[in-house]
């Protein structure tokens, strides 16, 4: 007798979650539960330093329905949710949080809209608890700007919370760039989407992983990853600059032809050099970062490298090193 093929995926990555780990294993065995088809949950652990790798192998070596993917370091959120996906093989995968702020009881709600045609299932969220009045905005300003300047429209008060058709990650696996924004590459690819709303909770223990330098670098990855108009503000930006020095230099030749008492100076002179030195140097940093990513790419290291496994089959032990994605583009024949 073969057993049935797993229908559902939970990918979920985490960083020091010692303490929220066994409260959300036990709601996600209640969830499972539930589910009409067989499942698995794939915990990805993302560098931790405290015992979250021991208590989900413990709990993998338990209960079949639980995998372990241990990377070798840190290589950050957005790619420890592509190596749980590379990993899935449900039919439908979702992606959420250890922490529980991403209540695992939405699920099935999630699944429902799945099952009713969309390929795309994200958890929105009208609330925001235990958060920050100084997060809230910012949060609030970063998506509203980025929904002006991306390429796609990408929905405001959304994470990294939704479920994903089989169809949209075999997409999603093709995606390799290394500086990734999740939530903007599945806004990219299009699909039927829909969402699911809930009001966020609390972490149950500890603090953020996100630190303003990681929350900075993930919204540069958004606005880089899916927007050209850094590139042309700076285009713009120039030309404007560049009329204004015109018009001064226009300015002092009017003022030495009428004016022959006037003493030359050089306090107008440097403080126009030294502001069109800044915005020189401003332009030329906006096109380093497009540089800098485009020598990233090319280098075409492997998005992560898993230094073990546990509660996978042998046939479905996870790559060591992640390979890059073969080509989309269609062969060619000489």
């Amino acid at each position: 007798m073969t057993e049935s093929p797993i229908v559902y995926s939970v990918v979920i990555p985490f960083l020091d979650e010692e303490l929220a780990l066994p409260i959300l294993m036990r709601r996600l065995d209640a969830v499972l539960d539930r589910l009409d088809a067989p499942a698995e949950v794939i915990f990805v652990d993302d560098g931790s330093r405290d015992r979250s790798p021991s208590i989900v192998a413990d709990k993998a070596r338990h209960d079949p329905r639980y995998r372990l993917i241990s990377l070798s370091r840190n290589f950050g959120h957005q790619v420890a949710i592509t190596a749980g996906m590379d990993a899935a093989c449900g039919q439908a995968v979702i992606v959420m949080d250890a922490d529980l702020q991403d209540p695992p009881e939405l699920l099935l709600e999630m699944i429902a809209k799945w099952k009713d045609g969309h390929e795309v299932v994200f958890a929105e969220r009208l609330s925001r608890a235990g958060e920050s009045l100084l997060k809230r905005t910012t949060a609030d300003m970063f998506y509203r700007t980025l929904r002006r300047l991306a390429s796609v429209d990408i929905p405001r008060n959304v994470g990294d919370f939704r479920l994903v058709d089989r169809r949209a990650l075999e997409v999603f696996r093709r995606m390799r760039e290394r500086d990734r924004f999740v939530r903007g590459m599945f806004s990219w690819m299009g699909f039927r989407q829909t969402s699911v709303a809930f009001h966020r909770p609390e972490r149950a223990s500890g603090d953020t992983k996100y630190s303003l330098r990681k929350m900075i670098a993930l919204s540069l990855n958004g606005v880089i990853g899916f927007s050209d108009t850094p590139l042309r503000l700076a285009l713009w930006l120039g030309f404007l600059i560049s009329g204004v020095a015109g018009a001064m230099c226009l300015y002092v030749v009017a003022l030495v032809l009428y004016d022959y008492t006037l003493v030359p100076g050089w306090a107008s002179t440097m403080v126009l050099v030294s502001f069109l030195s800044g915005i020189n140097l401003l332009m030329t940093g906006v096109v380093g970062l497009y540089v800098g990513r485009v020598h990233t790419e090319v280098k075409n290291r492997p998005l992560y490298v898993v230094a073990d496994a546990v509660g996978f089959e042998p046939a479905r032990q996870p790559a060591r090193i992640a390979e890059p994605a073969p080509s989309m583009l269609p062969a060619t024949g000489v």
